[in-house]
């Protein structure tokens, strides 16, 4: 059986269509990552209100999945889009109220250069396996001012790996790149790609940075 392509198909749109799990991303060696599929369904919780507050202007979600923060920012009065490679999430982000495009971070965007707030929430700085890579292209996004939130892992770790989204039943999508960072290597990342940590918190268990670029 030919894997499907990732994100995009089998398992990941079966569990974003149900609303659940279980969801995985599997490493080559079987180790298993667990994807919290029926919080990114629900309403934001205590964690996500942390970053809602710190949300400033217009807001781009990257990766945004089923849609949650960018429904609850519209709700506030931000103009906020979330752009995702999967239909389905993007689908999902416009039943919830929200507003999306499917399109990967690395192809031309709106708005280039005049965000005032972006979001890599849920893991999504391990897009593309490359978060120096990933922060250079923020740079680009990002109004010269703008908040770049991120959530890192709540351990220490620094790691790219190939992996497969997988339903943990014999399901599986094709391979690529990921990576893992905690509050340390991004800061490093960070620092190396020209931005600062002007702010770090933790809520239920999650770990969360703001960088901003450096004078």
């Amino acid at each position: 059986m030919t894997a499907a392509p990732a994100w995009t198909a089998d398992p990941y749109t079966l569990a974003l269509r149900s609303g659940r799990g279980p969801l995985f991303l599997r490493r080559g060696d079987g180790w298993l990552l667990p994807l919290d599929v029926e919080r990114w369904c629900e309403a934001p919780d205590h964690a996500d209100r942390t970053v809602l507050g710190r949300c400033r202007g217009t807001v781009l979600d990257i990766g945004c999945g089923p849609g949650r923060l960018v429904a609850a920012l519209a709700a506030r009065g931000h103009r906020a889009l979330g752009i995702d490679v999967s239909p389905e999430a993007v689908a999902r982000t416009a039943r919830a109220g929200g507003s999306a495009l499917h399109r990967s971070v690395f192809d031309p965007l709106p708005g280039e250069g005049r965000w005032n707030t972006a979001l890599l929430i849920d893991g999504n700085i391990g897009i593309g396996g490359d978060p120096a890579a990933l922060l250079g292209r923020m740079a680009q996004v990002l109004a010269p001012t703008g908040a770049l939130i991120v959530e890192c892992e709540d351990v220490d770790v620094d790691e790219r790996c190939e992996v497969r989204v997988a339903d943990g039943r014999g399901g599986e999508g094709a391979p690529f790149t990921w990576a893992r960072v905690g509050v340390l290597a991004l800061t490093a990342h960070a620092t190396a790609t020209g931005w600062t940590r002007t702010e770090q918190w933790t809520a239920t268990g999650r770990a969360f940075v703001e960088l901003r670029r450096s004078a």
